[in-house]
């Protein structure tokens, strides 16, 4: 008989995922109280929460639940190396219908704790309940190591705009299982498990990055962000963006320019920052550059190769 959530119960699923957890120095209290404590040594710390919700973020019949894990882990991960801190912890809220199989529930398990072991952070509590479909919250934390935070709104004119990470592939992967596929496997894959790559957002503070975002809506979209936080133009070269063969392959099979999936890719978790053209650390590509607003291009605004970008940007949420 398959056990499920049901007759595993709200405690005997929560001490089957704390089971065996480790906790790195930063954590003083880890799971079995109210709270878990964490040590803040320069009296600051990064906070970010992202919700998944079923059929709305990821399928059953697309990801295995160990996929899901991953995923959710790297997303909230991602937003504490793009303030140029080093992550420590997360907090994961988890709901789902009483009939779900409990293994489903153990596996996204290890799939936070794997992906948590990649940057040595340490899953320190949450909570479960009962819900119609799967429902996964993370809260990550962060610590700064005594820098100041990496903000959106730092780029200035003069700046450099790079990025370091894959563009598009997630976002490829979405199109060919959308139409029912499951290859290229290389971009299946990253849809389904990101890549981000964590080390460089420390390593984008200490260079001094004058701004840092994560690309989880769209190169486009979230260079926007830091258009408008710094009000600033941000123009994006496309001779310096490669678009990798599997896009290519994707691009030619679903009829999409290969370039909107680099342009407005979401879900990779690519980190694109700006910087004094000195600064940019070895290893990131330089893709665009930063001016002050004008009356033809107001502050705020991205432009394509020195024009506005004729479609969607990016995912929003609430479009309708």
């Amino acid at each position: 008989m398959t056990e499920t959530l049901g007759s595993t119960g709200e405690f005997g699923l929560i001490a089957a995922v704390t089971k065996g957890l480790s906790t790195g120095e930063d954590v003083l209290v880890g799971p079995g109280d109210d709270a878990a404590v964490m040590a803040v040594p320069d009296g600051r710390m990064v906070i970010t929460t992202d919700l998944l919700v079923e059929g709305r973020h990821f399928r059953q019949d697309w990801s295995s639940a160990y996929d899901v894990g991953r995923k959710a882990a790297a997303q909230n991960l991602a937003d504490v190396a793009a303030m140029g801190a080093r992550p420590t912890a997360l907090v994961v809220g988890f709901g789902g219908p009483a009939e779900l199989p409990t293994a489903w529930a153990l596996e996204l398990n290890q799939g936070l704790v794997d992906e948590c072991e990649l940057v040595e952070a340490s899953i320190i509590g949450g909570d479960t309940v009962q819900s119609d479909k799967i429902v996964v919250s993370v809260t990550a934390f962060g610590s700064l190591d005594g820098r100041q935070p990496v903000l959106r709104s730092g780029a200035r004119p003069g700046d450099e705009v790079a990025y370091v990470g894959r563009l598009g592939w997630a976002e490829a992967g979405w199109a060919v299982l959308a139409r029912g596929f499951r290859s290229p496997r290389a971009v299946v894959e990253a849809h389904r498990r990101p890549q981000p790559p964590y080390a460089e957002g420390p390593r984008a503070a200490l260079a001094g990055a004058s701004s840092l975002c994560d690309v989880s809506d769209g190169l486009l979209s979230d260079l926007g962000h830091i258009a408008v936080a710094s009000q600033v133009i941000i123009d994006v070269h496309t001779k310096a963006l490669t678009v990798p063969e599997p896009l290519q392959a994707v691009a030619a099979a679903t009829g999409v320019d290969a370039l909107k999936f680099v342009l407005t890719g979401g879900e990779d978790h690519a980190l694109v920052g700006t910087f004094e053209p000195a600064d940019v650390p070895e290893g990131w590509t330089v893709i665009g550059s930063v001016a002050e607003g004008n009356e033809e291009r107001p502050a705020g605004t991205v432009t394509v190769d020195g024009s506005p970008y004729a479609d969607e940007t990016g995912h929003a949420h609430f479009r309708s």
